[in-house]
């Protein structure tokens, strides 16, 4: 039971729903501890290194332990690196800065600004944009210490110190992730195989020796599975060279391993009166699930192992999810035992990207930041409130691409500010008082460090606010050599962040608003061909040739489902001046995701029930829904939309059996609920409900 069910029935709906995403963001899942675990450690070493060797920006420190930190070695060396090369980049170019621009300020901004407008285009355009994103960041940060002294050689020494508080966590962050808690994207990659395996062997269990299974396998889980295996092997190619020498081999077993998932959603609880003949079947699969997971774990090849004889192999076809698992397991076999590839591994995306140099989206973002910029640098010096310096930080933090995604990304900026600054304050006022040691320091910030590493580790929707209390709570706690007993810093670092959000998020609301409705539309067209290339059913005797594709097709509907869910997300966080249409383009993409889900597993349902009969007359049925959906995708897609709600489609039901029927008409449903997207349509629903009223 989740912890929102304990919640009391009288609260309002709004609390429960939060209450529920908050227990679904704190759970622990497989790895989640580690990170915790690998954080805390390189976080308590450099607090007692920095505390016992004097190095300044202690917070700066911590803040790159978090941002380094990642999920597997592979990631964390990649993005240490880049750091290294950013930090180091920028440090230069900003004492070449200082060096011929020290004496004459007004130039000194114009020549900063010039480099920051190009490091934000750089952002944008290349793969590599996180290096220049800190080269933004020192940039606009050294401008800070500029005006905190005259003196040019404290400043250079200022300067240099960022570039030590940078780099020496990096090497103490690869070094505990290398030789203390390593975590191997092989290694992680198999262990979710096993747990997927581990799941369908548990439900096939249950169905033949009525042992207790495990919770039911939800699509959410399905989808999100299907993901973390792409992910997962994503990494491990980038890290060992035999996985790049057999990735498209490595992407079938992912594939299969994704359609047995899959079909463990939707087998029966129970089934009543097993026979003994598909209680054989039953136990092939599961002899089968198992060497799969041996093979995985072993690096040897899978060999298909039967078990039954082929009568009752053929009693598959009673519980349709078992015939798909049979056809996945033996494509999968075939193709390792021919030693073929399947198909070519996907091709990596360009560094720069294709429309670099002729999109005049990415100057005018680089021209929206560069002015929220220079509005609070203003502000700043003009108020001359050394404590609000975080104001510019956040506009350069909090500017990304789209409206959505800097909401969203302003959102967790404020929210783990305020957590932080509230621990911050509780120890100030509590603790601090009581501390006379370094062990006293550690007890009071690890607990601390703890929960906001936790928060890292989550998902895409709080990682960041995790990021953000830890660095909040450390400058206000951590940034002096000695017990912080000044709460107005505190306030001052809340107050420079809420004002450099609201004026970055003016900002781009008032030029050149980068909304993501048209990318969302075109997302959800994106999904719907990839759903509706699922509905070309083969004939009989070509379905075991073809369960492989359709298992790596299916594999792709997921990463497009989950794109086009993170999209709706971030569009749904857009700030409107019309609040009505935004609200009807969101309701339409969410009917319209949610239908696409539906009409992936309608089709899923309709060609397992096919795949074993060779029954022409209900064909037609898939390949009307094949071309319904993709007329549907194409009027979606164009601009302004013209998709119209599709067309029932009509279902044979003469000579065919009751399960055909329903699984067709199932489909034609999905299919006819899709919305209408007609600009006539959105007129004329308010007039036929006022009529109605």
């Amino acid at each position: 039971m989740a912890a929102a069910d304990y919640l009391p029935d009288f609260l309002p709906d709004s609390l429960r729903a939060a209450g529920a995403f908050l227990s679904r963001e704190f759970a622990p899942f497989p790895g989640r501890a580690n990170v915790m675990l690998r954080c805390m450690l390189t976080s308590a070493i450099v607090i007692v290194a920095s505390m016992a060797l004097e190095v300044p920006e202690l917070p700066l420190s911590l803040l790159v332990v978090f941002y380094v930190t990642q999920s597997n070695v592979v990631v964390t060396r990649l993005v240490g690196v880049m750091f290294i090369v950013g930090s180091t980049l920028a440090i230069g170019l900003s004492i070449l800065l200082l060096k011929f621009t020290f004496d004459y300020p007004l130039l000194r901004i114009v020549i900063a600004s010039l480099m920051f407008f190009g490091s934000v285009y750089l952002i944008r355009v290349l793969r590599i944009g996180v290096v220049f994103f800190i080269v933004a960041i020192v940039v606009i940060y050294v401008q800070s210490f500029v005006d905190r002294t005259d003196q040019a050689d404290l400043l250079i020494r200022a300067v240099l110190w960022v570039w030590v508080a940078v780099n020496y966590p990096i090497a103490l962050t690869l070094l505990v992730n290398t030789l203390l808690l390593p975590v191997e994207p092989q290694l992680q990659l198999k262990a979710e195989i096993h747990r997927q395996l581990g799941a369908l062997e548990s439900r096939l269990a249950h169905l033949t020796d009525g042992t207790v299974s495990d919770a039911p396998v939800t699509l959410t889980a399905v989808q999100q599975g299907a993901l973390t295996l792409q992910k997962l092997l994503r990494f491990t190619t980038m890290r060992d060279a035999n996985f790049r020498e057999h990735q498209a081999l490595q992407l079938a077993c992912i594939a299969t391993v994704s359609r047995l998932y899959r079909g463990a959603s939707v087998l029966p609880a129970t089934w009543p009166g097993l026979s003994a003949a598909q209680r054989a079947m039953l136990d092939e699969l599961r002899a089968n699930v198992r060497a799969l997971d041996a093979s995985v774990q072993s690096d040897e090849p899978y060999r298909y192992v039967s078990t039954a004889t082929p009568e009752e192999r053929t009693s598959a076809d009673s519980i349709p999810a078992a015939a798909d698992m049979q056809r996945a397991l033996h494509a999968y076999a075939d193709l390792v035992a021919s030693g073929a590839a399947s198909g070519k591994p996907p091709a990596s995306e360009p560094m720069v990207a294709p429309d670099a140099w002729t999109n005049p989206a990415y100057m005018r973002f680089s021209l929206k930041t560069l002015l929220a910029v220079l509005v609070c640098y203003v502000f700043y010096n003009t108020v001359d409130w050394q404590g609000i310096h975080t104001i510019m930080l956040t506009c350069v933090i909090v500017a990304l691409p789209s409206l959505g995604a800097s909401t969203q990304r302003a959102v967790l900026r404020v929210a783990g500010a305020a957590a932080g600054s509230a621990l911050a304050l509780f120890m100030v006022v509590f603790v601090i008082p009581h501390l006379d040691d370094i062990v006293g320091l550690l007890l009071m910030t690890l607990p601390v460090v703890a929960f906001g590493a936790w928060l890292s580790a989550g998902s895409e929707r709080v990682s960041y606010a995790g990021v953000q209390l830890i660095f909040t709570f450390s400058l206000a706690v951590l940034g002096q050599f000695g017990p912080t007993t000044n709460l107005t810093e505190i306030r001052d670092r809340l107050v420079g962040i809420m004002l450099g959000v609201g004026v970055a998020t003016f900002v781009q609301m008032s030029f050149w608003r980068e909304g993501e409705g048209d990318v969302l539309r075109q997302k959800l067209a994106t999904m719907l061909r990839a759903v509706a290339a699922q509905l070309r059913a083969p004939r009989a005797e070509d379905a075991a040739r073809d369960a492989l594709p359709y298992a790596q097709r299916q594999l792709q509907a997921w990463a497009v489902l989950a794109d086009c869910e993170a999209t709706l997300a971030r569009v749904a966080l857009e700030p409107a001046w019309q609040e009505g249409e935004q609200a009807q383009l969101t309701l339409r993409a969410q009917t319209v995701l949610a239908q696409g889900r539906e009409i992936m597993l309608a089709g899923d349902a309709l060609r397992n029930a096919l795949a074993a009969r060779d029954v022409d007359a209900i064909r037609p049925v898939l390949t009307q829904a094949y071309d319904e959906l993709s007329l549907y995708a194409q009027s979606l897609a164009a601009n302004p939309p013209d998709a119209h709600a599709p067309r029932r489609i009509a279902v044979p039901a003469q000579s065919l059996e009751a399960s055909l029927i329903a699984a067709a008409n199932e489909l034609s449903r999905q299919i006819a609920g899709l919305p209408d997207w007609r600009i006539e349509a959105t007129v004329a629903a308010p007039a036929s409900q006022a009529a109605r009223t």
